[in-house]
């Protein structure tokens, strides 16, 4: 009976001295962002892919003329952008880990896998709104600068900021997946295309929207946004819920 309530007694202390859900996320969070700051290897990689997209954007569309053409599909041009660059980054939101051996430590500690979901979604939602920072403004100088766009141009950061949390999300989940994979950079694309679909359509119609300022139209804008955060609830509490499966297998 000692023997047993010491037993009950370290497991107690143990608990005690456990950190607390918070303190795991926010030293994840940390080490993430402090990580790549120090390397910018997953940063740079992004933006210069972005550019280079963008030039092949310029030459394919060197010889339309009419800037009006161009507005009327710019919101599908900048989502591919968007998509393509995230998905780079997203191959790469774990190398770091799986290189230095990091990962098996964070499966051997004594830490939530919904935690660790949580501080890689947060860390790659803010290294792809950090991106967008740079190649959103270089897409409307490069393409939209002598077209007269609508008063409700700013309308597009709503359906930006809700499409990258859902790309985040459900990318996490997916470049976990695609981890020890082989092609794991085409597996992730195939995987991530076919099921973040219906939140890029209802991302690139609220952007065109937003970007054409037609009267009668804000209605769509409205039920786009709607139903690209209801996307982003459900998927991203499933990769939540799924993901202590995809962390263990």
């Amino acid at each position: 009976m000692a023997g047993m309530h010491r037993g009950k007694s370290g497991v107690d202390r143990v608990e005690r001295l456990r950190p607390s859900a918070f303190a795991q996320y926010r030293a994840l969070l940390a080490k993430d962002v402090r990580q790549e700051l120090r390397t910018r290897e997953m940063l740079t990689s992004m933006i210069v892919y972005s550019l280079l997209v963008l030039t092949i954007y310029g030459a394919a569309l060197a010889q339309v003329g009419d800037k009006l053409q161009i507005v009327s599909f710019a919101g599908g041009l900048l989502w591919a952008l968007i998509v393509f660059t995230s998905l780079l980054g997203l191959n790469r939101s774990f190398s770091h880990e799986t290189e230095s051996g990091c990962l098996e430590g964070i499966l051997l500690a004594p830490i939530d896998r919904a935690v660790v979901f949580l501080a890689k979604a947060t860390s790659n939602l803010l290294f792809l709104l950090m991106v967008e920072l740079v190649t959103v403004p270089l897409f409307f100088v490069f393409f939209l600068s002598g077209a007269e766009l609508p008063p409700t141009t700013p309308m597009i950061l709503l359906p930006l900021l809700v499409g990258t949390i859902g790309v985040a999300g459900v990318g996490t989940l997916l470049s976990t997946m695609a981890i020890d994979t082989r092609g794991r950079d085409v597996l992730l694309a195939i995987l991530f295309i076919p099921v973040a679909f219906p939140l890029l359509y209802a991302c690139v119609s609220a952007t065109g929207v937003a970007l054409m300022g037609v009267e009668g139209t804000f209605a769509t804008f409205w039920r786009s946004l709607a139903l690209a955060a209801a996307y982003d609830v459900v998927m991203v509490a499933a990769a939540w819920g799924l993901y202590e499966f995809a962390l263990d297998s």
